[in-house]
């Protein structure tokens, strides 16, 4: 353990020196209602003729997709459409976008929907002026070409995709979740627009929603000191406690959805600048060995982690538990930090999200475990995972159903 700390350090004080050289990229924001039309406006003057909206096909099929590119079709600009994205997107559903984004001579990409198809839109941007297999590009600043400009307009509450520069892809062949990242994946521009979440029912406002939580307690614990991003994780985390529970009861308040939009949207700025963490290493492996939601897979890991790095990060969790209000001050570190890991289940439960599924089996605990291991080891986390640690994690959230 002793050498996998010092060679974490390492890889962290490198990925420091990579990151501050990086280029920046410009990025606005559209929110409240109507902002969709708004930022469709704007792309529009920028002077594009042709864009292609990536997509899934219930979306198009219940009008939301036309509903926000409405304003794009107004001004003139020719759309193609690639509505194949399904969940955890894949490398041929990107090689069949960036097919018809060719074909089609789009000159920018719009993401309407979750995270799924804001991270393909991502690379199918990437992938549309290239020749090479987006397999290369896993990791960071690998992509070196230039890449379709990206536009986003989120659907759900929850990856903060349309703040980030990492998009998630899996191998169909190893169901291996990787993520690809830099600069140039950043979108240009994104709206947060609550009419186009109205609908959204009550367990995908729940599992998204748990998804932001986790990116911004992730953010907000980790060991990486940069830019605004405990300020950012701070303000995703409250909105989160105040308006989550509100979301799913009333999926129709225009202000919780309004809040949950601009929480998952704050989360993703405090990812953006510090990554992930453990959370993650387990969940991409849940998601993509099972075909798990992604936010409900950090929500069944999320307090076991805490739980975890209790001791690590004993100071940033009370901090948190005074943030929500789930403790005083007069309330010691150790026990403001197990309150605010109560709070976080209790959150959970009140979502409606279960401690366990049947979906995970023990004979691939192995499996996950060396993979999660080695995924966070890649992210600025208060304690490495081990495989004792995963193993115990696993077993808590498996529901083994009787014979």
């Amino acid at each position: 353990m002793f050498i996998r700390k010092l060679l974490h350090g390492l890889y962290l004080s490198m990925m420091k020196i990579v990151v501050f050289f990086s280029p920046s990229v410009p990025h606005r924001v559209f929110a409240g209602g109507g902002s969709s039309a708004q930022l469709c406006d704007h792309i529009a003057r920028t002077g594009v003729g042709n864009v292609l909206v990536v997509t899934d096909k219930p979306l198009r099929e219940l009008g939301i997709v036309e509903q926000a590119s409405a304003s794009l079709q107004a001004a003139g600009v020719d759309i193609a459409y690639y509505d194949g994205v399904l969940p955890d997107p894949t490398y041929e559903q990107v090689a069949e976008g960036a097919a018809i984004a060719r074909q089609h001579g789009s000159e920018a990409v719009l993401a309407i929907g979750g995270g799924s198809s804001m991270d393909a839109a991502k690379i199918i941007a990437a992938a549309a002026n290239s020749s090479a297999t987006p397999a290369d590009w896993v990791g960071f600043g690998k992509i070196k070409h230039d890449v379709l400009p990206i536009y986003a307009i989120p659907t759900t509450s929850g990856t903060g995709s349309e703040a980030t520069i990492g998009a998630v892809i899996k191998d169909v062949n190893t169901h291996e979740k990787s993520v690809i990242s830099g600069a140039c994946l950043l979108p240009l521009g994104a709206a947060l627009d609550p009419d186009l979440l109205l609908g959204l029912p009550p367990h995908i406002t729940a599992a998204t929603g748990m998804d932001a939580l986790t990116h911004g307690i992730e953010a907000y614990i980790g060991v990486w000191e940069r830019g605004s991003r405990t300020e950012d994780a701070r303000i995703a985390i409250k909105l989160i406690f105040d308006n989550l529970a509100n979301a799913c009861r009333d999926g129709s308040s225009r202000e919780a959805r309004s809040a949950m939009a601009m929480a998952a949207y704050y989360a993703g700025l405090a990812i953006n600048q510090v990554n992930v963490g453990n959370v993650h290493a387990i969940a991409h492996q849940l998601g993509g060995k099972y075909g798990i939601p992604h936010g409900l897979a950090n929500a069944l890991v999320l307090p076991h982690i805490l739980e975890f790095c209790r001791e690590e990060a004993r100071p940033r969790l009370a901090q948190l538990a005074l943030l929500i209000g789930a403790g005083t001050l007069e309330d010691d570190e150790n026990l403001l930090s197990q309150k605010f890991i109560q709070a976080v289940r209790d959150l959970r439960s009140a979502v409606g999200i279960p401690d366990q599924m049947d979906a995970i089996k023990r004979e691939d605990f192995d499996d996950i475990t060396r993979l999660a291991i080695a995924e966070g080891a890649l992210y600025p986390v208060p304690r490495l995972l081990d495989r004792d640690s995963v193993n115990m994690i696993l077993q808590k959230i498996t529901l083994v159903t009787p014979k």
